[in-house]
């Protein structure tokens, strides 16, 4: 670890966790002990949220959940895919830089997995692995409080990200998928998610597969100078 906080250990610790997370697509079938989620579930449960709301709730799937949700969502009759739809809207456009960092992040992974450029077959299969859930024993659904808006979803944003780091200082993989939202229809009726609840996210989880070819790449970040105004 390359630490400028050596004095300042939890500075280092929080930075080493983030530097260890990425977003894991592919998982060995091996379930996470109950005890161990729930200690994911209650480290997380400490995120700040607007006025103390706390608006997320979690839908924790089994093995076994898992598994008949997967078969369900590539069952032929694709009830899942033909009723497809998001409770909070996808961003319209990807422009600018917000593309260009879109597109290499898709390239790093085609390129993993062996999928030449302009390849739409094998990048659309590559794309259906979102709802085999990359393999990932475990899905934690996350919805929020329609009535909260903007704020809950932007709370549950933040129970998100701890929850991922929760789950990497526990030794679980995780990846966060907006894809799994965009089920969101017939995620309600499988899961009797009553209509005043929306789904943000799901997030896959479970002991990463170190040697899937899609585990070995890492995502770039911008430099400070390229998000931070200084005002003196």
């Amino acid at each position: 670890m390359n630490s400028a906080h050596t004095d300042a250990p939890l500075a280092a610790t929080f930075e080493a966790l983030l530097n260890e997370r990425y977003s894991c697509r592919g998982f060995l079938d091996r379930p996470v002990p109950r005890d161990t989620i729930e200690s994911i579930l209650r480290i997380a449960q400490r995120s700040p949220s607007w006025c103390n709301s706390q608006p997320w709730q979690v839908i924790v799937t089994s093995a076994g959940a898992t598994r008949r949700l997967r078969e369900a969502f590539q069952s032929p009759e694709a009830e899942a895919e033909a009723d497809a739809g998001y409770d909070i809207p996808p961003p319209a456009e990807y422009r600018g830089v917000y593309r260009e960092r879109r597109r290499e992040c898709g390239f790093q992974l085609y390129e993993s997995v062996g999928i030449a450029h302009g390849d739409r077959v094998a990048s659309a299969r590559q794309a259906k692995e979102n709802f085999k859930f990359f393999g990932a024993p475990h899905v934690a659904l996350i919805t929020t409080d329609a009535l909260l808006g903007t704020y809950g979803v932007l709370d549950c944003g933040a129970y998100v990200n701890n929850f991922m780091l929760a789950a990497r200082s526990l030794g679980v993989a995780c990846i966060a998928q907006a894809a799994i939202a965009s089920r969101a229809r017939f995620l309600h009726r499988w899961f009797d998610i009553p209509a005043d609840r929306q789904i943000v996210c799901g997030i896959s989880f479970g002991y990463e597969d170190p040697a899937h070819p899609a585990n070995q790449f890492r995502t770039t970040r911008a430099t400070l100078a390229d998000v931070c105004q200084w005002i003196e």
